[in-house]
């Protein structure tokens, strides 16, 4: 891509737009006042003054008030014309610091002089080629995921035409060993495909509708009284009677309380209790356990994407709650972690937004909640 080519000099100095010619149309003014102010102050000393009466110390002594005086006034001239000049670029970087780490749109060049666009137009540039990388990296991901289903989907029914037949004990202990790994590779591929449409490239607030929050939790999690039952787990929901608007994209949603129900039930006692709450103001969904819980050192890091607390049970994949995470990203909601010793067990909270737009929604809306 070719650029124009870079003016030099005191043309680009003083060229529209640029930093140096606002000083100097701002500034020069203020300057030919205060030396006019200066003459004038002289003259009227040397002029109308009776230098007779007046002795050589307190001649000096009144000009060194009067060009401290100056001096004062013109630094406060040009102090202020540079912090008006920079305005733009303080504006500039509270933009830049409001932002969230997903938010790969380009700066905007209004008001910014001269002399910082091509620091702007670089990071712009910059910019563009991380968020192209990061679209393809997921779209990858989105793909893999999608061509694996079919041949692991094959390989799970092989095994299990395997095991439905008569076979030796060690045939057996392995078809039985294969069916697990290609329920976990089918589980992860669902897993990765539920992150690639949580990501805001692909639009997920297009496929907002207005749901009741409690009886949407009483329909999906109905959905996992006969796995909590086998569990010897008990499944309670506490909810108001009156309804709680949102606006959501019901199955994402579905996979946002699937996660928290499943990794509720790996790491819940035995026998042991689930609740779900939902809350009216502000609209909340809590999912609550009586587990040993979570150190509070890793409150945080359980989000990521593939970490596993050192005591973590085997055979999990380590993406249910970054899937939580990005979920509530995609639908606006914040979200908090509370374990021993501040609550027996874990409860993880999400906070939504409630009823409105769902198009307006963006990533950096909500985040953790202190």
């Amino acid at each position: 891509m070719t650029r124009p080519a870079r003016r030099r000099g005191p043309a680009a100095f003083l060229s529209a737009g640029s930093l140096g010619r606002y000083l100097v149309v701002h500034l020069l003014p203020a300057i030919f006042l205060l030396v006019l102010l200066d003459l004038s102050a002289t003259w009227v000393l040397t002029h109308k003054l009776d230098m007779d009466v007046w002795m050589l110390e307190d001649f000096f002594w009144l000009m060194v008030a009067g060009q401290v005086l100056l001096i004062g006034l013109f630094a406060w001239l040009v102090v202020r014309g540079v912090r008006a000049g920079l305005k733009s670029v303080n504006s500039l970087a509270e933009d830049i610091q409001q932002r969230s780490i997903d938010d790969m749109q380009p700066l905007s060049l209004k008001d910014v002089p001269t002399e910082i666009q091509p620091l702007i137009t670089h990071t712009n540039d910059l910019l563009a080629r991380l968020d192209a990388a990061i679209v393809a990296q997921r779209r990858f991901v989105g793909h893999a995921a999608h061509q694996l289903r079919t041949p692991l989907a094959g390989l799970k029914l092989e095994s299990e035409l395997m095991l439905a037949r008569a076979l030796p004990d060690d045939v057996r202990a392995r078809a039985e060993r294969i069916k697990a790994a290609s329920d976990r590779m089918i589980r992860l591929g669902q897993q990765l495909l539920v992150l690639a449409k949580a990501d805001p490239t692909a639009r997920p607030q297009d496929s907002f509708v207005r749901i009741d929050l409690c009886e949407w939790v009483r329909l999906s999690g109905s959905e996992w009284i006969q796995a909590t039952r086998a569990a010897q787990v008990a499944l309670d929901l506490t909810a108001p009677h009156e309804p709680v608007w949102i606006d959501a994209d019901p199955l994402l949603m579905d996979e946002l309380l699937g996660n928290l129900i499943d990794n509720a039930l790996k790491y819940g006692a035995r026998p042991g209790r689930i609740t779900l709450c939902v809350s009216p103001n502000p609209p909340s969904l809590s999912i609550e356990d009586d587990g040993p819980g979570i150190d509070p050192i890793l409150c945080e890091r359980v989000f990521e994407a593939f970490y596993r607390a050192p005591d973590a049970l085997a055979g999990g994949s380590g993406l249910g709650l970054a899937i939580v995470r990005e979920i509530a990203h995609a639908h606006g909601a914040g979200w908090k972690l509370v374990s021993r010793p501040a609550f027996p067990g874990t409860r993880i909270t999400i906070v939504f937004p409630g009823p409105r737009k769902g198009t307006r929604l963006s990533r950096q809306d909500r985040g953790p909640l202190v």
